[in-house]
């Protein structure tokens, strides 16, 4: 379990490595004569937003991981927190729920402006979903002048794709269907055209406790345009001890266990079962 506490620095503008701003260690003197320090003095702070992927060490970067090191605070959902929480023991966690986006964005520029270098965790892909676009949206709208980087992540698709087999080697769509951010019926043109269009589907947030309906909706929309008998794959905790894939197809694929942890893939017209894995062919002739 993360253990919530305030780092080692006395200050907000107390870095967290004494580092530089690109990643280089002090006393690499070829780095740092286009590098700025992290932290203090007069010099502007800066904002990761870091993408750990599915959550397990061995998916997260190196990159990734060297920017957390360089940051004296670290924002974030507490779950993803607790998925970092081996990269977090000398930081400042400051966590926060499920619909608090904005006020952890805000808490991180803030912290950025006093001269901090801090980071703002996202699973997955931090411009998938994630964080990345608010950042830079808020920054540009509330006026803070500091630097931030965007250091990618392997995004659920993308992992949830690699433990299913190879369901995405042609054109693919990611569509969530959570309507907490986008209304429902733009979701709904967005899965026709999908569906029409015959293109691999990667549905996020597919379904919770509360909202089941959405991916009911999404399985009507998919069979109008495709056959029942459609592989369809369900991946859920990727990358954890939980981990655990199902195979199905489109008739059949709500009775399996789908939660908010959970990614649908819908095949197209050419995607199998191949030696017990989904593959879509990219149309090599073999």
């Amino acid at each position: 379990m993360l253990e919530i506490r305030p780092g080692e620095s006395e200050s907000a503008g107390s870095g967290g490595t004494g580092g530089t701003s690109c990643g280089k260690p002090n006393g690499d003197s070829a780095a740092e004569e286009n590098c700025q320090p992290c932290d203090g003095g007069d010099r502007k702070g800066k904002v990761f937003v870091v993408g750990i992927g599915p959550g397990g060490k061995l998916d997260r970067t190196h990159r990734a991981e060297k920017a957390i090191e360089q940051c004296s605070a670290v924002f974030g959902y507490k779950r993803y927190l607790e998925l970092a929480a081996d990269l977090l023991e000398d930081k400042e966690v400051v966590p926060s729920g499920m619909r608090h986006e904005v006020e952890r964005c805000l808490a991180a520029l803030d912290r950025a402006k006093a001269g901090a270098t801090v980071c703002v965790l996202s699973s997955g892909d931090p411009g998938v979903y994630g964080m990345a676009g608010l950042v830079l949206e808020l920054a540009d709208d509330k006026g803070y002048d500091v630097a931030i980087e965007i250091v990618p992540g392997i995004s659920a698709a993308n992992s949830a794709a690699a433990s299913m087999g190879a369901p995405l080697m042609l054109d693919y769509a990611c569509i969530s269907i959570s309507d907490l951010l986008v209304d429902w019926e733009t979701i709904k043109d967005r899965l026709e055209k999908a569906a029409s269009a015959d293109m691999v589907v990667a549905l996020y947030n597919p379904r919770s406790k509360k909202r089941v309906k959405q991916l009911e909706d999404a399985a009507e929309i998919f069979l109008k345009y495709r056959n029942p008998s459609t592989p369809v794959a369900v991946a859920t905790a990727v990358g954890t001890d939980d981990e655990n894939v199902t195979y199905s197809n489109l008739k059949d694929f709500l009775d399996l266990d789908i939660g908010m942890r959970s990614t649908v893939i819908v095949g197209n017209s050419s995607s199998k079962m191949v030696g017990g894995r989904l593959v879509t062919p990219r149309g090599y002739k073999l």
